[in-house]
């Protein structure tokens, strides 16, 4: 096995690692990652114990029990960049000895929840439900990166993707799929479908405030378009990534959206913060 470089793999003079101030065995083999730093004492307010609690930048992470069930919450902030930052660290807090800077014979997995808010594309899938992404495609570039393989189904839900994309044709989206187990899981809570990952949250979403977006069309394009009984269904800006990184890193990970607009209709949810919060508590429920 070969040393990772000092400047490859940058550990804090406390041997903490660089971006989450984390040191190995801080963490749960059960994460959950929420946008928000605000919301991770929402979910960890239903812990029994607090272990540790660390925050950074954008960064918050509270590792505890629920019910027995040691667990990690930590908020990634919005955006697949800072995906490739956090699940990279996490994968270094368990696969990577510090001292040796190499990684380790015996690979441990863990387990993602994505606990996110999210807008509907299509008026069948109301406000103030659940959505549970069985795939992503991602139009943000972040796994065009890394040296990864698509399988066929991500390679056709890509092509999809970009036929759909023809009024923005320098975006090159790729897909990704979730844990078809933790899809399982969690599919008591709500429809599964295919989730868009943008980069941006006004233009690369289609929405005009101030700058007009490049295409007018785009949304309403990707709504349109499904992959057997999977439409595409929804609109966010992590999930592409974290299923590209968690399945590259040798991970499993699922994305459970409270949905909260609906883009087709132009609503928007008058109770969102009481459907995230139950939505936390189902979580908890099922990932015991």
């Amino acid at each position: 096995m070969s040393r990772i470089p000092e400047s490859e793999l940058i550990i804090n003079e406390d041997g903490s690692i660089y971006h989450l101030n984390l040191k190995p065995g801080q963490i749960a083999n059960d994460i959950i990652t929420v946008g928000d730093p605000d919301r991770v004492e929402r979910v960890t307010q239903h812990f029994e114990t607090i272990e540790f609690e660390v925050s950074k930048r954008e960064f918050k992470t509270i590792t505890g029990s629920y019910k027995g069930k040691r667990l990690t919450v930590i908020s990634t902030g919005i955006g697949t960049d800072n995906i490739d930052i956090v699940f990279t660290e996490l994968d270094a807090l368990v696969n990577i000895d510090f001292e040796t800077r190499e990684r380790k014979s015996d690979h441990t997995e863990l387990k993602f929840y994505r606990v996110g808010t999210s807008g509907s594309l299509v008026s069948e899938l109301k406000i103030d439900t659940i959505l549970i992404s069985e795939m992503a495609v991602g139009l943000d570039g972040l796994m065009h990166y890394y040296d990864r393989i698509q399988s066929t189904t991500e390679d056709i839900v890509a092509e999809i993707a970009k036929e759909a994309l023809a009024t923005l044709p320098n975006i090159y989206p790729y897909a990704t799929s979730a844990s078809k187990v933790l899809v399982e899981k969690f599919s008591v809570l709500g429809a599964k479908g295919i989730t868009v990952t943008a980069t941006g949250f006004y233009g690369p979403q289609g929405r005009a405030v101030i700058g007009l977006p490049k295409s007018s069309t785009f949304i309403d394009d990707l709504a349109k378009q499904s992959y057997g009984k999977l439409q595409f269904t929804n609109l966010e800006m992590e999930t592409a990534g974290i299923y590209g990184m968690a399945t590259l890193l040798g991970h499993q990970a699922v994305s459970i959206n409270a949905i909260l607009a609906n883009r087709a209709d132009k609503v928007f949810s008058k109770r969102g913060a009481e459907l995230v919060d139950q939505l936390i508590v189902d979580v908890l429920e099922i990932i015991l």
